[in-house]
């Protein structure tokens, strides 16, 4: 069974609390449980994690680095200004994923993550993380 770390960045525990025009109301544990349920439907081992502690967050993906087979991250908060992270994410060798709930382009924003990420996904509410560990899968089959 495949192993993926989602991890959620800076703020994603404000979800469904602040900002609802952009994010809606949907609050970080219903995120969690719809990824769980994702993750038990495609048939694999997920770990979520949380921080708004960049270091931790970097710390989490270098301890997981070689015992996953993929990295789902949200890097909210994390998007632009996190040199760290992005190196910690370009030393991965399993496939990473960039997940956005909204759309942070069409409010101005660049990820500087997704330059270093596998792929990107943006604007598909919580079910951008359906389609995350799905692309995920069939990356680990090919």
């Amino acid at each position: 069974m495949a192993k993926v770390l989602v991890v959620h960045g800076k703020g994603m525990e404000m979800r469904g609390k602040e900002k609802i025009e952009i994010f809606g109301t949907m609050t970080l544990p219903e995120y969690d449980e719809h990824i769980r349920r994702y993750a038990k439907e495609l048939g694999i081992d997920v770990e979520i994690f949380h921080s708004n502690v960049e270091s931790e967050v970097v710390a989490k993906i270098g301890a997981a680095k070689e015992s996953v087979d993929a990295i789902v991250i949200n890097p909210a908060g994390y998007t632009t200004g996190h040199p760290a992270l992005a190196a910690a994410l370009a030393e991965v060798h399993a496939p990473t994923v960039e997940v956005h709930v909204s759309n942070p382009a069409r409010r101005g924003g660049v990820s500087e993550i997704a330059r270093v990420t596998r792929s990107a996904l943006a604007g598909y509410g919580v079910f951008g993380y359906y389609l995350a560990l799905r692309g995920t899968v069939e990356l680990l089959k090919s």
